[in-house]
């Protein structure tokens, strides 16, 4: 299969794409080091990538900027960064993407941990992980050619418990190898509209 990976230099993206080289061919893209250049946050940007990737059999983001900070300083314009990016960005992949998937390819977004078990400062990105959790469950219905669509929710990783382990006291981190698990599942697998939490 043609892979694209949006987020392939990130610690899930890069653990993807390791899990996944060696068996389909991979596109990375994303705003450095990749294959092709996108910014999520930019529908026109979204639609340029999926015109230089041609047609492909998957795609899969580990993507997208979130807000964290404590809710009394949570504005309008802090929240507009996880919206234009985390939310938007990853839901405007499947509606400007659809017609580059080949009949029964897939879409894996990601979420996280946030909208199941809250922290101080994470409101913006749980905000944005349970909407994309009910665009996932509810677009896998109508989704055209028996296009498929999951998510994968995540926990802290192993590999950042270092730099956000005071963020989640008590939380038992995960490596990224098994992260990227779930997202081979998704992508090799028959299933759609599906959660697939690695907590």
């Amino acid at each position: 299969m043609r892979v694209l990976i949006i987020g392939a230099t990130g610690t899930i993206g890069s653990a993807v794409k390791r899990e996944l080289e060696t068996s389909h061919e991979i596109i990375t893209a994303g705003r450095n080091n990749t294959n092709i250049f996108v910014d999520l946050s930019n529908p026109e940007s979204i639609t340029s990538m999926f015109e230089s990737a041609g047609k492909i059999d998957a795609v899969v983001c580990t993507a997208g900027n979130s807000y964290f900070g404590p809710f009394q300083d949570l504005t309008p314009e802090k929240n507009e960064i996880t919206i234009l990016s985390k939310l938007k960005g990853q839901i405007n992949l499947v509606l400007l993407g659809i017609n580059h998937v080949n009949n029964g390819g897939s879409f894996t977004l990601t979420t996280g941990i946030l909208m199941d078990d809250p922290i101080v400062g994470g409101t913006s990105s749980a905000m944005a992980n349970g909407a994309i959790q009910g665009f996932v469950k509810s677009s896998a219905i109508e989704l055209p050619r028996g296009v498929r669509i999951n998510n994968v929710s995540p926990t802290v990783l192993k590999e950042s418990i270092e730099k956000y382990g005071p963020y989640f006291p008590g939380f038992n981190p995960v490596p990224a190898s098994r992260v990227a698990l779930a997202y081979r599942k998704s992508v090799e697998g028959n299933q759609t509209g599906q959660t697939y939490t690695v907590y």
